[in-house]
């Protein structure tokens, strides 16, 4: 029986939304989490079924938002032959799939009124029937449901049913934004850089500078720990130095390095040879655009490497080991 992902951290905040969960892993009621996207509700619904006396029975997980109100009809309850165009044999749902053990309904606010009235009843009776199907049909699934918004202010809207509310929320689990665990950023990146070393056949993680471990525990992560491997991963992958602490976070894909510093777009040529450069492929292409930008603002500033790092946003360590990476060496400054 596969374990559960391990969730990490030990801030405070974290630890009593976790031991909330494994105290609530021992009674059999419907849990609601709460928490905003890449908190790790996944995680928690795992967590709350592999603690319980359910944990060798099934497991399955619907996200809500990802299909059409038919389809997830069909997909949570079944339907019977003639159901609907193309329903030619009986399907079972996922309630049936999951009896004796766990059903976790992720983006459970995004369901219709019509399918809300019955998971009501199943949640209520342990009774659905089929799309389709007059048989009345008995489960026992415990429901975890998960969302990020609030389900009481979509209820007082009417687009939520209260009565479901209130069976769902024996108990509500509130996992904590990475804002409010900002003790636990630092533990998660570098587990994160440990994965994406492997990956990409570094013999070891070089660990990151103060510099950049100072980016990591500044910033917001409105993303929260999704965000954060993501941007660790990118990192990681952008630096390509296994021999260099990473000293560059990149938190923003979008952002351009041509927006700020007003240097010209044609970059097909470099500025010691002024010949064309010779592109194979996308990460030595890339490689040549960010060493040609780095020459071109360190010669916009007479080789001073703190003026130039102020005009490419970037902090005077992060430029030093750009320039180390790419092997640029200094120039008698100008007057």
């Amino acid at each position: 029986m596969r374990q559960p992902e391990s969730i990490i951290g030990n801030s405070a905040a974290l630890t009593d939304a976790l031991e909330q969960v494994s105290q609530l892993a021992q009674i059999n009621r419907p849990i609601l989490v709460l928490g905003e996207r890449g908190t790790g509700k996944e995680l928690a619904a795992e967590r709350l079924h592999y603690l319980s006396p359910r944990w060798d029975a099934p497991l399955l997980k619907v996200n809500c938002a990802a299909m059409a109100e038919s389809l997830l009809d069909s997909e949570l309850f079944g339907h019977e032959p003639g159901a609907f165009t193309g329903a030619t044999r009986v399907h079972q749902g996922r309630f049936e799939r999951a009896d004796g053990g766990t059903l976790f309904l992720d983006e459970l606010g995004t369901m219709s009124l019509r399918l809300q009235e019955k998971l009501l009843r199943l949640v209520e009776y342990g009774e659905f029937e089929r799309l389709g199907g007059q048989q009345t049909r008995r489960v026992d699934v415990r429901v975890v449901a998960a969302t990020n918004v609030d389900l009481r202010i979509e209820g007082e809207a009417g687009k939520f049913r209260q009565d479901l509310l209130d069976r769902l929320s024996f108990d509500v689990v509130h996992l904590p934004p990475l804002r409010y665990r900002r003790e636990d950023i630092v533990e998660l990146a570098q587990h994160f850089a440990v994965q994406m070393s492997a990956e990409l056949g570094w013999d070891i993680f070089p660990g990151f500078t103060d510099s950049a471990v100072q980016s990591l525990e500044k910033y917001a992560w409105p993303g929260n720990v999704r965000e954060l491997k993501n941007t660790v991963e990118r990192s990681l992958f952008r630096w390509n130095d296994q021999n260099a602490p990473i000293d560059l976070i990149v938190t923003d894909p979008f952002a351009s390095p041509f927006e700020e510093t007003g240097l010209s777009d044609d970059l097909s040529t470099t500025e010691d040879t002024q010949e064309p450069q010779r592109i194979t492929g996308f990460n030595e292409h890339m490689q040549q655009l960010e060493k040609s930008l780095l020459l071109r603002a360190l010669e916009q500033h007479a080789h001073n490497q703190r003026r130039t790092a102020e005009t490419l946003g970037l902090s005077y360590d992060q430029l030093r080991g750009l320039v180390r990476k790419h092997g640029i060496t200094s120039r008698k400054r100008r007057a």
